[in-house]
């Protein structure tokens, strides 16, 4: 079985909303978790916290530079993550179908290569 990062990708704004405002999804999304666990598929998810709040780390020079803030300055960002265990890219888009309806959010799939 191959593993795929399911990303969450939303809009900024999103991180705005009141959190009683959003425990209906929320709880959508919880159900939708369990049915991974309970599929065999669930391997690792998470929700991400707040990009300003982001601190960004480039050691690629001769000095460490800590920058605060995210990578890049976007309305869209990444607000969470599935990894998921499926058969092929068929079963993945699948997957990533019910986790697009159950978060609300658009879903980027991509592959994890293999170390």
């Amino acid at each position: 079985m191959a593993q795929y990062m399911l990303s969450v990708i939303g809009d900024v704004s999103v991180y705005d909303i009141p959190l009683e405002d959003v425990q209906d999804q929320m709880a959508v999304t919880s159900r939708f978790n369990d049915e991974l666990k309970a599929e065999g598929a669930w391997v690792f998810a998470g929700g991400l916290g707040r990009p300003d709040a982001a601190t960004t780390i480039d050691n690629t020079g001769p000095d460490v530079i800590v920058t605060d803030g995210p990578y890049a300055e976007t309305k869209e960002v990444l607000g969470g993550f599935w990894v998921v265990e499926a058969a092929d890219l068929d079963a993945a888009l699948k997957i990533a179908s019910r986790a697009s309806k159950a978060c609300a959010a658009r879903i980027e799939i991509r592959t994890f290569d293999q170390a």
